[in-house]
């Protein structure tokens, strides 16, 4: 189990690590691929006759895949940094003009390609930067020791903390 500053960007140091996040960072992408095809089902509902069968089953389709995509996305909450997450997210852009392309005809121009490696860096950059401050953060934290001295066999009632059971 990982400690509780997990919440808060903390990751474990073991050698697995580097595997779990890419695991981690693999789920969340094909998360964000499933997440962007709801546009597709969106798109190609609004494009039917308000209610009919075809509207109907693209719209459960999007109702339904947002479904699945909020319990994925607090689940890759709980496994990787906030930032990682968010930054991640913009990778829906690119699966956008994919989507655009291969079921509308959209056409897929220099700009675009263009933007999409532009998000494509941006995102590398983030996750690179938030990788490189976490690594300085423990070793901040690590030089500083992990937490208030307390002696060995302190309580924290006996340092002057009310319990939960204490009235002020």
């Amino acid at each position: 189990m990982w400690p509780d500053d997990r919440v808060y960007g903390g990751r474990p140091e073991s050698g697995e690590t580097m595997k779990g996040n890419i695991l981690n960072l693999a789920i969340l992408h094909i998360m964000f691929m499933i997440f962007s095809l709801g546009g597709v089902a969106s798109k190609t509902a609004a494009g039917s006759e308000f209610l009919s069968a075809k509207f109907i089953i693209c719209y459960g389709l999007v109702l339904f895949i947002l479904f699945v995509y909020a319990i994925v996305w607090q689940q890759m909450l709980k496994r990787l940094p906030l930032v990682t997450a968010y930054a991640n997210k913009a990778v829906t852009v690119v699966w956008g003009i994919i989507w655009g392309w291969v079921f509308f005809g959209e056409s897929v121009t220099v700009r675009k390609i263009i933007g999409a490696v532009i998000v494509i860096a941006g995102v590398c950059i983030v996750v690179m930067a938030d990788n490189d401050m976490t690594g300085k953060n423990k070793a901040t934290a690590a030089a500083a020791g992990s937490g208030p001295d307390i002696p060995d066999g302190a309580t924290a009632e006996a340092e002057g903390f009310a319990g939960e059971d204490e009235q002020i």
